[in-house]
């Protein structure tokens, strides 16, 4: 990455000969000249939410993260904001917005996630089509992408219509700016699709070059047409952008409906996914520069397009790789980095094209990888038949639902469809004010509560239409993967939805279309059978929320979240209650009454859940017995009224007092019926929480067992591994978790000194102690919560430090540096990424600009040089400032 390529003389010297002017009197960013390269990345993931709960549950297959977002953000997202730029020492010369630099989508739904999961980085996308569009006149690196990435031409029009309007919008409300082009699912497209972007004011989108059929000059003024290129086997040249004519458009050209169309250079784009070109960026730079054409042109352009993935997940460390090639090898080529949008401002396409029929960028039978058994994504000795009815199944699905909300939704809102078109509203803004806005502007007449909840439903009810189409549920080889099941999920909540609006059920009719889709799976053997197994146990209604809100409160303190959710009227007296939020339900606890006996806990409450999605409301009353450790007995009901349910109460405390489990059970069962729910039925996150919980006193004896083994056998173990012997695997676990248990109490006191502004040496001691011992007795600690604090710890000392200085500077300073040996003795694993972003902004955005007078001047210079010290640890380039100072 430190080394260019020598400069073709066919990149420089062609191009010049042609200029009008001198090239180098021109500049780039305003006319039309040199080599310009346009790097694209589609960032996407699949919705993985949760229908119900509209948040994504934990993915095991992601560990150690919490989910697969959480995972490739981590690969991916954040290091591409973030991006490092080493030296030879392996340090810190720049950190670099990759997004500053490269033409970019991110799917709407991504960006929701990463809205609320890092606003850093969210914010550093944000900012970096900001400061493209400034440096590139205007035209900014981002563009839209269609909503929920379905394959546009197997989409009916007026979901076509939805996915652009609702991809713009969302667009708009983060960028603050109107999309130039948008991205197509799987570059997928028709000349339907095609007309549908043209009439939403789209101007340019991005394709294979596979997907164009043949291609001409376009003739100016009287100049007879040229004859067509056919250039249907990739021939097509990928350095100028072209003009696609509709097709029903009047004959003179200037009359004629187009869109423009960029077609990334297939070869290298292919290179940076399935080959190690991007690996090293002189590399890439030499594969970019092959391409250029010599054929005398004032100007070209070099584009290249892949997933956005591939930059740190797929293949690790890349990130850097592109970085250094944007603000290093491609400028020494006097290259100009650019985007499309800026690209055709300044060359409006000379040469038109005609696409394909029906094409996609990832299949080469057209659209058939979302609808057929092509071959494209199987795997060895599995067959794909269940694409088709999967896809006869979920149409004819759509258009049910597309019926219930004719007749439905024009019972409440003026327009419809209008209405779904700018429900994307109420997506980005779920506030009860703003969904008010939006009802009032849609609303037939003056809504009544009731009805408010129904329209909602119904347009809620075509949001999951849409969902289910989202086109990664046919893109693998299996129905049953996870993308194919959470489709399913979104069509089971569509169906769900419509029942509770129309009472229509939808459901039998869709299994017996779902009966036809064969999986390869022989659990499974068809569709329906998955949606049995797979779909159905994961709905959830109002009882199992209510049943998670009744076994938490055992162990909350209860203290309820003080909370307004805002959904009831602000005259009503709910508006005084405490609220608890429990995903996208607000919970108002009404009455709650605990009562223990011995071992045996019991609960009774009085709830009102109201979801903030649908604004559907339900009160319930609920009893929940905990009789110790892992044993719970939960019981859920209608609240209805209060004398019934201080009944209610009365006979449970009656039974309680007796001191018998099973007689205060069979007295639930009696109140409320046989249906009964326990640990298992709680959301995941919550349970694994409680299971932490409850297992932590049988932890903590085991813990101690444990130390005093080790204690016991320390001179032991340290004998055998002094005499180079295989020590046994019961002492040597015992050690491991002894210092494990040692070293996070450790790290605990730690943080609360550290919060209580203490010195927290003993502390760093008894670390570097428990480090020496884990070294000579070859212990692999594994510490994922340690590691957390330890980096939580370092940001924190860093920026007490650089900006909240408490005590001296010295005192500060030896006490960060000793907690990064600390951190490095210990050998966790810990990032010190956010420290290091840190450090390096406030070294080169304050620190230098202030001292440089003072460097000069040879003023007193202990502290910088004590500051450069801690970067070098930071592993941060200091060296020329190291100089300076002599």
């Amino acid at each position: 990455m430190t080394l260019r390529a020598e400069l073709p003389t066919s990149v420089g010297a062609n191009l010049i000969d042609n200029a009008s002017t001198d090239p180098r009197s021109l500049d780039p960013l305003k006319t039309a000249v040199g080599v310009y390269v346009t790097v694209h990345g589609h960032f996407y993931q699949p919705p993985r939410e949760n229908p119900y709960l509209n948040a994504i549950e934990r993915q095991p297959g992601a560990a150690p993260f919490h989910d697969w977002n959480e995972r490739i953000h981590h690969e991916c997202y954040r290091p591409n904001a973030f991006a490092r730029i080493l030296n030879e020492h392996g340090e810190v010369v720049g950190i670099e917005n990759n997004f500053e630099y490269m033409s970019f989508n991110i799917g709407p739904t991504l960006m929701s996630w990463l809205q609320n999961y890092d606003v850093d980085v969210y914010q550093r996308i944000i900012e970096a089509d900001r400061k493209s569009s400034e440096r590139l006149n205007g035209h900014g690196n981002a563009i839209a992408q269609v909503y929920n990435h379905i394959i546009m031409p197997l989409a009916s029009e007026r979901d076509k219509y939805s996915q652009i309007r609702w991809g713009k919008a969302d667009f708009r409300s983060r960028f603050g700016r109107d999309t130039e082009g948008m991205w197509l699912a799987e570059a997928a497209v028709d000349y339907a699709t095609l007309e549908a972007l043209v009439n939403e004011g789209i101007r340019f989108i991005i394709l294979a070059p596979s997907q164009a059929e043949r291609c001409r000059p376009i003739p100016t003024h009287d100049e007879t047409l040229e004859e067509w290129h056919e250039v249907g086997g990739n021939q097509i040249d990928p350095t100028r952008p072209y003009r696609c004519y509709l097709p029903d458009s009047e004959n003179t050209n200037s009359q004629r409906r187009y869109i423009d169309i960029f077609f990334y250079d297939g070869p290298i784009s292919r290179d940076m996914g399935f080959s190690d070109v991007v690996y090293n960026s002189n590399h890439f730079a030499g594969r970019v520069g092959a391409a250029v054409r010599g054929d005398r042109r004032q100007s070209q352009v070099i584009s290249v397009a892949t997933d956005g993935e591939t930059f740190g997940h797929h293949k690790k460390g890349t990130e850097k790789t592109l970085a250094y090639a944007f603000t290093q090898e491609f400028p020494r080529w006097g290259w100009t980095v650019t985007n499309y949008a800026h690209y055709l401002s300044l060359n409006t396409p000379t040469w038109e094209v005609e696409l394909k029929p029906v094409t996609a960028w990832s299949c080469a039978h057209g659209v058939d990888r979302w609808q057929d058994d092509c071959g494209c994504g199987g795997a060895p000795d599995w067959h794909l038949k269940w694409r088709r009815p999967l896809r006869d199944s979920l149409n004819w699905l759509r258009d049910r639902l597309v019926e219930v909300y004719q007749e439905q939704g024009s019972k409440y809102f003026s327009d419809p469809w209008k209405a779904r078109d700018e429900y994307v509203e109420v997506l980005l803004d779920r506030s009860p004010s703003n969904i008010y806005s939006f009802l009032n502007r849609h609303q037939k007449h003056k809504l009544q509560a009731s009805e408010q909840v129904d329209a909602l439903r119904l347009l809620e009810m075509q949001r999951h239409s849409l969902l289910m189409f989202t086109s990664c549920g046919w893109f693998f080889e299996e129905l049953s993967r996870p993308e194919g099941t959470q489709i399913l999920r979104y069509a089971a909540r569509a169906m769900e939805l419509a029942a509770e609006v129309a009472g229509v059920q939808l459901e039998k009719g869709f299994l017996q279309l779902l009966e036809l889709a064969p999986t390869n799976i022989e659990s499974f053997k068809t569709g329906a059978e998955v949606y049995r197994q797979l779909v159905l146990p994961s709905q959830i209604s109002f009882k199992e929320v209510a049943a998670h809100y009744a076994i938490t409160s055992l162990f909350n303190g209860h203290q309820p979240v003080e909370k307004w959710s805002g959904l009831t009227d602000k005259n009503n007296q709910d508006s005084q209650l405490h609220h608890k939020q429990i995903y996208c339900y607000t919970a108002s606890e009404l009455d709650h009454q605990l009562q223990r006996l011995g071992s045996i806990t019991l609960a009774i409450g009085h709830l009102k859940l109201v979801s903030e999605v649908t604004w559907e409301s339900q009160q319930v009353a609920f009893a929940v017995l905990h009789l110790g450790g892992w044993d719970f007995h939960c019981c859920i009901q209608p609240f209805e009224g209060k004398r019934s349910y201080t009944q209610l109460k009365d006979k449970l405390l009656t039974a309680l007092q007796q001191g018998s489990a099973a007689h205060t059970i069979l007295v639930m069962t009696q109140l409320f019926g046989e249906e009964s729910f326990n640990l298992q039925n709680l959301f995941a996150e919550e349970r694994h929480r409680l299971m932490r919980l409850l297992s932590q006193e049988t932890l903590s004896r085991v813990d101690q067992l444990y130390t005093q083994t080790y204690r016991d056998n320390y001179g032991v173990l340290m004998a055998f591994h002094r005499d180079g012997l295989e020590a046994p695997k019961e002492l040597q676990a015992a050690a491991e978790i002894a210092l494990e248990y040692r070293c996070m109490m450790t790290l605990r006191s730690l943080e609360q000194d550290i919060e209580e502004s203490q010195l927290s040496w003993n502390h760093l001691v008894e670390l570097e102690a428990i480090a020496n011992e884990a070294k000579h007795l070859h212990c692999n600690l594994n510490l994922p919560e340690g590691k957390q604090i330890l980096e939580r710890l370092s940001l924190r000392l860093l920026w007490q430090l650089l900006y909240d200085a408490k005590g001296s500077f010295e005192f500060q300073i030896q006490r960060l540096e000793r907690l990064i040996e600390v951190e490095e003795h210990l050998s966790l694993g810990i990032s010190l990424e956010r420290s290091q972003e840190l450090y390096f902004n406030c070294l080169h955005a304050e620190i230098l600009p202030k001292t440089i007078a003072e460097i000069l001047n040879d003023s007193d210079k202990s502290q910088l040089r004590q500051l450069l010290k801690l970067g070098r640890k930071l592993k941060v380039d200091v060296s020329y400032w190291v100089s300076k100072l002599g």
